[in-house]
């Protein structure tokens, strides 16, 4: 080691200028090495050099008088904690060792690389950099663009196979506790995750499950790891030619045997024993008869059965699982346990001496009884051959008794023997479950070598034989290692064509021959073995005898003659003698073996059969017993194969090591150093012996001489100009790059020695990197002194200007404000005087206006006593004499009165003389009988005149009821009017009345007030004082009252603000509880959306695995083919249970190659639908349970009303069917004379259509007779039932009406009773009680009653008429019409009349069906069925006959041709055939009207496949579609759909779903990798399934449409559920979509937005390493960010272009910026070469970029930005200050977006890129720690790249109008009609 370390020693000093606080190494006993730093400027020749160490301690280092050597020169500290160690300006031990260091303990970085190796320090804690997102994200990078790791390992070895067709190797080498298993098993896991599996078997996750398995019966715990592996194994996992996994092999070597039967401290035996001992309470175990660990001998040595932090139970239970997986079944691993129960219990078989030379075993031994009856071996021969053995010689065999520590270990022999049988088969059974058929195309071997090297490079090494083998494996390794790292270096060199110079490195050949050579160790030990009588004593003394004079790597300690000192490569080991012949035969007893032989338990057999025998070379074994009294014969019969010697340990394990190193020369290497930092298990702890042993021993160290003999730093051009441009002048930069870097460099460093320029390299020396980059600080810090000198002279400036505008200021406002001071005294005192001036004036005027005020109140109360007296005594006189009038009157009246009662008396008396004189002549003539005769004679004639007068008086009596009414109205109006009058006349009287009564009082108390007067006016001066008093008080009451109420103004707006401020805290508290709601409701809804569009991918994922086995199952079978089925689970939900028949058998006969599936997934799948389904049908039950409610209460509102319209709606149906019947009589009649030509005016057709249309009008005036009279009789029952509803009393007639049958009496009947009942109505009202005393008053009531009435009915009797006239005149005009058509048709030729015939018939259908459907939807839908099946059978006849005439035609035309080649002669007069043929075939052209196009697309059933080929599968967006209109494809569908649900053929319907869902799965299958046809059928399955909903007929759908539209709906098919199909397959495209988008812009994310210069020269390239990073500088081939916008714009573009929904576009940039800011982050996180201020920079402006990009495209509001939060976060992380608490809360509130993982992680890995940036302490990062304890969030540290934002699909109705859409040519569609 001296020699290269002196190799060092003149590395940058000579270069470095000024030593002057150079800082160097120094070493160190405790700390290996210590930093200081020069005072003194070292001068040749000084002997010691004066340093200050980092504590500012000063010392005196002594440099070494023979030598010289200086200390090693410590790398500047931008260089320190880089990724590779070769990236170092000075390579040496210190700065491995400080670097690694600072990585582990500052860093938390366990990850480093030396060159190819990977060094790698067990943290002895568990990180979250394992998980499958660490997996994708190195997936796919090269291995020096991400920061060191295992995975960055794997990855090279993947690609590396995949890249150069060669097979690799990952060697994993370390101590013990190291963590080499675990680096091993995280590789196996890369390759299972990133490759996959070949087959249906799932290899990949049998090769993990080998793991656990091989843990269990391989590792266990030592005193420096709690899992140490105890055995060698060498993996190759085998890949296909696709590089997917097929299937693994392990190789294993040296199982350390020894730990079954001895545990040293703190250590335990393997883990399968403590498993098992763990779980023996569970029942399957209670025949194996454990117990505790503690209670058996093998398990209880190391006194330490338990391991922290494990559970040895679920330990077992992962064992079973992986033996499970690996298809060992139930039986085996019982077995399995068996044989080591049996081997616990065999160690607690006690054997006793019985004397000196012999043992014995106590009879009935519980526990060998145990051991017999688990191996099924009788108890007899066990015990017998664990205290006997059997010596064999020429003539005779004895059997010899053992001593009790000889049969000991011949019982632990046994154990261990046992035990590697077991272990060799689980191996065995292991390797044929990762075997599959599947030829191997290439393989990785993982080889993790030894556990145990705990005590590898230690001076006395007290492992023996098992240590030495592992020696010598590591010494052929370490040779392996050397050579390789010496090729790669030399490669490096010729091929950039620089000189290279041999250099020497450490060759360990020597010592290899030392153990492997002829006569070397393992060749004498061998032969030491054969020997009768060797041993350890003898084999060290030929030892000793050979090597020790002639081999200087071997020595003979001085204290001992039975060890051995070998020299390896790292240092010298000692080793003890005792055991090593031994172990190296391994030999059991022959007889143990036989008895396993014969056991009964068939896996012992089985473990047994191809057992050789164990005998020692010789044939005997050595022991101090005599011979025993028992003599046998020898078995003459034995094979002589017996003689032969079995193999030594050595020997075959130099044979498998030879078979190790041809397979690693064979493949490519790759190498993981692992390093265990502690030997306490601690934490992150650092201990750097430890360290630097393990460095020494396993090549780090020799990887760095190497590396720093040559050239070590290596830089390309591009990297040298961008970071040394700083050292350059204008005029020193040149076109060319390189040239530019030789010039630079000639001028910087003048020693052409210290580098070499290559093809594409630059090579420097050792420390000429620090050189170039002090030289760089320096110019650096120079421009910053000139900066800085230049900022703080603006700054100065700028404070003297801002100071001297400032006191300008202040005079200016000084000045201003003196002069405005004076300005107010002389406005204040001209205001003064104003002031004064009117205020003198007022009093003056107040004073006048008071007295004149006091004038003119006296003169007026004088004044007005004058007028009242004057007016009193003329009120006087005026009442006199209105007394008198009213008493001269009341006399004048009481006289007429008196006088008129007398009159009229007198005439009374006169009156009844002469009455009663009249009346006895009256009697007298009545008693006369010829008088009666008289009076009775012409008694007829009087009736008659008398009748005759009673007219005349009915007439007079109307006409005086009409004047009477008049009389009565102006009567009435003028009896108001002087009622009125009255009134104001009586109002006045009483006025006048009560002011007469008034005057007196008045007059009174006007006496009363002229006393008062005097009173009040002596009274009025003490008021007034009294008032003066008062008012101060109250004035001075106001004041307290008025500050009272301000403080109480105060107070309440004090109490309403903070009531305000509480209730504004309220709604934002309740708006924010809103708002989180929400926020949270939309959460739910946005994870159940995507668990459920995940659950949608996956499907889609076994779909397409079921369609490649099924393919590969074709291609396998190619003598049998199976139609492909090619409906998914999900349409399949939807479609009949005729499907799931025809695909039966399909599934039957691929049972076999779906057996394999896993189908856990499935299952959990079909659960997971099963319970969409039934939430589904929940929720449409309760919406059919609301619409049933719905309808039960507008049935139950309508009730009335379709009684009313029944009588209506069964007359026209009656009506409706004798048309219908008249109408096909005269069809018949029709078609029966269409042959004859009948029908022209007057034909008999003609009559019978005449005849049938007048019946058909005299009907039709009868039924509107009887319609008018039904009207009538309704109404009538209508206003009856509205009147029985308000009167109070009973109607007496519904018992008589319900006793009626016939309709029509009944309702004419209930009229005349409502008649009658306004008359009684009217004669019961007691204010109508006058005119039931007057006859004619009566009349004229009843007569205005039935004249009301009679116009009620005249009025609803002409509105029908008016109705029944305009119908009238419809059907005239319709007669007119038909009689016109059939006038035409009948004047048609045959064929054309058929045709008109149908197309009549058609029309009138549809007009039929229109009115059917107006009046009942449900009959008139079966009535369409019936008439569209009627046309469809007519147009098919129609058409066969087409076919027949046009076929018929060729024909003719065919023989027309032939007859005029024959030449036959035709005359003037005669016609060509031609001509013969085709006068019959024209028929006459009929004018017809123009149909409208009704937006349907009809299509034969065979052409479907055709329409789907044509339209979907062969139409490339790129081609036909670029021209189209946007969604044309779906709206062609639509419309053939639209056709299909119109003439109800369900069938078509479901086949053209079925076929058009297939279809488009079938082209993305095929183009998936295809932007453009992703997003064409993205477009169009999305405007397809806005056409569904659009035309569904909904209500609200509908609403968006025209009402042109709404004719278009859907009518007999409710596509609800295909809806649904739809949506998913949309669901599908959409994240097809986003996968192709990721592909395309996963290798730009990195490139484009961190290692490209967006803006040139922020940031420069650090040295890198020999693991080249890509460069940042644009060169050809490079993504940068306008690469990434111009992608962005394409795909914004193309979706625009294909008519994909606005917000579907949002939704698809959304899911872009969050691809871009995840993978953008996730890079930034794993590489801590871009964490540093300037890509910070970089990254703000590179986002800015893409917010831009946004703007323009309008999509700021679709939530792009928001995904960039975490990104901006992380460039703001990096930019912040990163010192104070301040700065920790700043950090802290500012990256919420940002996980604590996230940013913990960053500021980890924040590597300054100039000397004036400062690392962040490990102080800081634990206070951001501490801050952000109280966070709750996931603790993963990336993002997930794969993640997709749940889509949604907005309705988005079409504005464009079936009917005018037009279908191109190019599409192929002829054969679609319209319709």
């Amino acid at each position: 080691m001296d020699g290269w370390i002196i190799s060092f020693k003149n590395h940058g000093w000579e270069n470095d200028r000024n030593l002057d606080c150079a800082r160097v190494w120094i070493p160190d006993v405790e700390e290996v090495w210590k930093s200081a730093e020069l005072t003194k400027d070292y001068k040749s020749g000084d002997v010691s050099l004066q340093l200050m160490l980092e504590d500012g301690k000063n010392i005196e280092h002594k440099l070494d008088p023979k030598t010289k050597n200086l200390p090693y020169l410590r790398n500047p500290d931008i260089l320190v904690g880089e990724n590779d160690l070769t990236a170092l300006s000075y390579l040496h031990e210190p700065a491995v060792l400080h670097n690694l260091k600072v990585r582990f303990i500052d860093s938390k970085l366990i990850y480093t690389y030396c060159g190819i190796v990977l060094v790698a320090i067990n943290p002895y804690e568990t990180l979250p950099i394992y998980g499958t997102d660490i997996i994708n994200a190195y997936s796919g990078q090269n291995m020096g663009d991400m920061d060191p790791h295992i995975f960055a390992v794997a990855e090279e070895a993947y690609k590396q196979m995949a890249r150069d067709e060669r097979n690799q190797s990952i060697i994993v080498s370390g101590e013990s506790g190291a963590g080499k298993t675990v680096s091993a098993k995280y590789a196996m896991r890369y390759f299972a995750t990133v490759s996959g599996s070949a087959s249906e078997a799932n290899v990949e996750e049998k090769v993990l499950a080998s793991n656990p398995i091989m843990e269990a019966i391989g590792n266990a715990k030592t005193t420096r790891n709690d899992n140490s592996s105890r055995f060698g194994k060498y993996i190759e996992i085998g890949f296909d030619n696709r590089y997917r996994i097929i299937g693994a092999n392990m190789r294993t070597y040296l199982l350390e045997k020894s730990r079954v039967v001895f545990q040293a401290d703190e250590e335990r035996n393997y883990h399968i024993f403590y498993q098992l001992c763990a779980s023996a309470h569970l029942p399957e175990f209670k025949a194996l008869k454990l117990s505790s660990a503690n209670d058996f001998l093998y398990t209880r040595q190391g006194r330490s059965p338990v391991i922290d932090g494990v559970d040895d139970t679920k330990e077992l239970c992962t064992t079973r699982n992986a033996f499970s997986l690996l298809g060992i079944n139930e039986s085996y691993q019982m077995g399995l346990f068996q044989v080591l129960a049996a081997i616990l219990h065999l160690g607690n078989v006690e054997i006793k001496d019985r004397d000196a030379d012999s043992s014995v075993i106590p009879p009935n031994n519980r526990h060998l009884m145990a051991f017999c009856e688990l191996v099924g071996v009788t108890y007899q021969d066990m015990s017998q051959w664990l205290c006997h053995r059997k010596l064999k010689t020429a003539t005779e065999t004895y059997i010899k008794p053992l001593p009790r520590l000889q049969a000991t270990n011949a019982r632990d022999a046994l154990s261990k023997h046992i035990y590697a049988k077991l272990f060799n088969w689980i191996v065995e059974h292991v390797n044929k479950a990762l075997v599959t058929n599947v030829k191997q195309h290439s393989f990785i071997g993982v080889l993790d070598i030894y556990g145990f090297l705990a005590s590898f490079f230690r001076w006395i090494c007290l492992s023996f034989f098992e240590q030495f083998c592992i020696n010598y494996a590591n010494e052929k390794l370490q040779q392996q290692f050397n050579m390789h790292v010496f090729k790669l270096e030399q490669e490096e060199y010729m091929k950039e064509q620089i000189p290279w110079t041999l250099i020497d490195f450490y060759d360990n050949q020597p010592c290899i021959n030392l153990i492997e050579a002829k006569m070397g160790i393992l060749d004498l030990l061998d032969e030491e073995c054969r020997m009768p009588k060797g041993s350890d004593d003898s084999w060290a003394q030929k030892l000793y005898n050979t090597h020790l004079k002639t081999c200087s790597l071997f020595e003979k300690p001085r204290m001992s003659n039975r060890a051995f000192i070998i020299q390896h490569f790292a240092d010298k080991v000692e080793y003890q003698c005792d055991g090593f012949l031994e172990k190296n035969k391994d030999t059991v007893n022959e007889e143990q073996i036989n008895v396993m032989k014969a056991s009964k338990f068939n896996l012992l057999v089985e473990l047994f059969q191809d057992e050789e025998k164990a005998t020692s070379p010789t044939g005997q074994v050595q022991g101090t017993g005599g011979r025993t009294r028992l003599s046998i014969k020898p078995d003459k019969s034995r094979d002589t194969s017996s003689k032969e010697h079995k193999k030594t340990v050595g020997c075959q394990f130099r044979n498998s090591l030879q078979k190790l190193m041809d397979t690693l020369n064979a493949t490519t290497p790759h190498y993981v150093r692992c390093i265990k930092p502690n030997d306490f298990k601690l934490a992150f702890s650092f201990d750097p012996k430890r360290a630097v042993q393990q460095l020494r021993a396993c090549g780090v160290l020799e990887t760095i001489r190497i590396s720093a003999a040559g050239f070590p730093s290596r830089w390309t051009y591009q990297e040298f100009f961008s970071r040394y441009r700083v050292l350059m002048k204008q005029k020193d930069v040149l076109a060319d790059k390189k040239l530019t870097c030789k010039n630079v460099l000639e001028k910087l460093v003048q020693d052409q020695d210290k580098y070499q320029f290559g093809k594409t390299k630059i090579f420097f020396r050792a420390g000429q990197v620090a050189y170039l980059e002090k030289l760089r600080a320096d110019k650096l810090r120079a421009a910053c002194i000139r900066i800085q000198k230049t900022i703080r002279c603006w700054l100065a400036r700028k404070k003297y200007l801002r100071k001297r505008s400032a006191a300008i200021t202040i005079q200016r406002f000084t000045r201003g404000y003196q002069a405005r001071c004076l300005a107010k005294f002389l406005r204040r005192t001209q205001a003064a005087t104003i002031i004064q001036k009117y205020q003198r004036m007022y009093v003056e005027r107040k004073r006048y206006k008071q007295k004149q005020a006091a004038a003119l109140a006296m003169q007026t109360i004088l004044r007005a006593y004058m007028a009242r007296q004057k007016y009193q005594a003329l009120l006087r006189e005026h009442k006199a004499v209105i007394i008198q009038k009213h008493i001269r009157g009341w006399l004048a009246r009481c006289w007429y009165k008196r006088c008129l009662e007398a009159i009229v008396y007198l005439q009374c008396c006169i009156r009844r003389m002469r009455a009663k004189r009249e009346l006895k002549k009256l009697k007298i003539e009545a008693r006369s009988v010829e008088h009666f005769k008289k009076l009775n004679k012409g008694m007829e004639n009087k009736i008659m005149q008398l009748q005759r007068k009673i007219d005349e008086q009915s007439k007079e009596n109307r006409l005086v009821n009409e004047r009477l009414v008049g009389l009565e109205s102006s009567y009435t109006v003028e009896s108001e009017r002087m009622r009125g009058e009255l009134n104001r006349l009586r109002g006045v009287e009483e006025d006048a009345k009560n002011k007469a009564n008034q005057v007196s009082s008045l007059l009174e108390e006007l006496e009363r007030l002229k006393k008062e007067l005097s009173a009040t006016q002596q009274e009025k001066k003490t008021i007034e004082d009294w008032a003066q008093s008062y008012r101060d008080e109250m004035e001075k009451m106001v004041a307290e009252l008025k500050h009272q109420n301000g403080l109480l103004k105060k107070e309440k707006d004090d109490l309403n603000r903070l009531i305000q401020e509480q209730s504004q805290q309220m709604t934002e508290k309740m708006t924010r509880a809103i708002a989180e709601e929400t926020q949270q409701l939309e959460t739910d809804l946005n994870e159940e959306r995507s668990r459920y569009q995940n659950l949608l991918s996956e499907h889609l994922r076994l779909e397409e695995k079921y369609d490649d086995l099924k393919e590969e199952m074709n291609v396998s079978k190619p003598g049998h083919r199976r139609t492909d089925s090619t409906h998914s689970s999900n349409e399949s939900e939807y479609t009949y249970n005729s499907e799931y028949a025809e695909l039966e058998d399909g599934t039957r006969g691929r049972e076999d190659v779906t057996r394999g599936i896993d189908t856990s997934l499935t299952l959990k799948l079909q659960k997971r639908v099963t319970e969409l389904e039934q939430d589904k049908q929940l929720l449409r039950n309760e919406l059919e349970n609301r619409e049933e409610q719905l309808q039960r209460a507008s049935a139950m509102a309508r009730g009335a009303e379709l009684e009313y319209e029944s009588l209506k709606r069964q007359e026209l149906e009656s009506e409706n069917k004798k048309l219908k019947h008249d109408l096909e009589e005269m069809r018949k009649s029709l078609l029966g004379n269409a042959a004859t030509g009948a029908g022209a005016p007057g034909s008999p057709a003609y009559k019978v259509l005449l005849e049938q249309l007048n019946a058909s009008c005299e009907e039709l005036e009868v039924r509107k007779e009887e319609v008018l009279i039904l009207r009538s009789q309704l109404v009538s029952q209508k206003e009856a039932m509205h009147h029985k509803e308000t009167m109070t009393e009973p109607s007496v007639y519904k018992d008589d009406v319900s006793k009626l049958k016939d309709d029509e009496v009944k309702q004419a009947y209930v009229g005349l009773k409502d008649t009658n009942r306004y008359f009684l109505t009217a004669t019961s009202l007691p204010h109508l009680h006058v005119f039931t005393h007057c006859p004619p008053l009566a009349h004229i009531n009843l007569c205005m009653l039935l004249e009301h009435q009679l116009q009620t009915q005249r009025r609803t009797y002409d509105n029908e008429v008016e109705s029944l006239r305009s119908e009238l005149q419809n059907v005239k005009e319709e007669n007119n019409r038909q009689q016109q058509l059939l006038a035409q048709n009948l004047q048609l030729p045959p064929e054309a009349r058929i045709e008109a015939s149908l197309q009549h018939e058609i029309t009138r259908l549809t007009n039929e069906n229109l009115e059917l459907m107006a009046d009942d939807p449900t009959a008139s839908r079966e009535a369409r069925v019936v008439i569209l099946r009627r046309m469809v059978d007519l147009m098919e006849q129609l058409e066969k006959q087409d076919r027949t005439i046009r076929k018929l035609k060729k024909q003719l035309k065919v023989y027309s041709k032939r007859i005029g080649e024959m030449g036959a002669g035709q005359t003037e007069g005669q016609t060509s055939p031609g001509q013969m043929v085709d006068e019959p075939i024209h028929p006459v052209n009929i004018p017809r009207r123009e149909k409208d196009f009704q937006g349907m697309l009809e299509y034969k059933k065979e052409d479907e496949m055709k329409l789907v080929k044509n339209l979907i599968l062969e139409l490339k967006p790129r081609g036909v579609a670029v021209n189209l209109i946007p969604g044309l494809p779906a709206y062609i569908l639509f419309m053939c759909l639209r056709h299909a649900d119109y003439v109800n053929d369900d069938q078509k319907v479901r086949t053209l779903l079925t076929s058009t869902i297939n279809s488009i799965k079938k082209i993305l299958k095929k183009r998936g990798d295809d932007f453009e046809t992703v997003s064409f059928w993205l477009a169009n399955t999305c405007r397809f399934l806005h056409c569904l909903k659009q035309y569904s007929g909904d209500e609200q759908f509908m609403k968006h449409n025209t009402s042109r539209q709404n004719e278009h709906c859907l009518s007999n098919f409710d596509l609800a559920e295909y809806r649904q199909v739809i949506s998913d397959l949309a669901i599908q495209i959409y994240q097809q979509l986003i996968k192709c988008m990721e592909n395309i812009l996963q290798p730009m994310i990195v490139s484009g937005m961190l290692e490209h210069e967006t803006i040139q020269g922020v940031s420069g390239v650090k040295p890198t390493g020999l693991r080249k990073r890509t460069s940042s500088i644009a060169d050809e081939g490079t993504y940068t960010l306008d690469s990434i916008l111009r992608q962005l714009s394409a795909f914004h573009s193309t979706m625009c272009q294909h008519g994909t929904d606005p917000e579907l576009i949002k939704q698809v940039v959304k899911q872009q910026f969050y691809i871009i800011g995840a993978v953008t982050l996730n890079n930034l996180l794993l590489r801590k070469d871009m964490c540093s201020w300037s890509k910070g920079m970089q990254i703000r402006y590179n986002v800015s970029q893409l917010e831009e990009w946004l703007r323009d495209k309008g999509l700021m509001t679709c939530g792009a930005k928001e995904t960039l939060e975490p990104l901006i976060q992380a460039a703001q992380l990096l930019q912040v200050k990163k010192k104070t608490d301040e700065d920790a809360e700043a950090i802290c509130s500012m990256c919420h977006a940002l996980t604590t993982a996230q940013i913990v992680k960053v500021l980890n890995l924040y590597t300054p890129v100039n000397e004036f940036e400062e690392r962040v302490s490990v102080a800081f990062i634990r206070t951001i720690q501490t801050r952000l304890r109280d966070r709750c969030e996931s603790p993963q540290l990336l993002m997930d790249t794969k993640m997709i934002y749940p889509v949604t699909f907005p309705f988005n109705p079409s504005c464009l109008a079936l009917e005018t859409i037009q279908i191109p040519s190019s599409l192929n569609l002829a054969f679609l009609t319209r319709v």
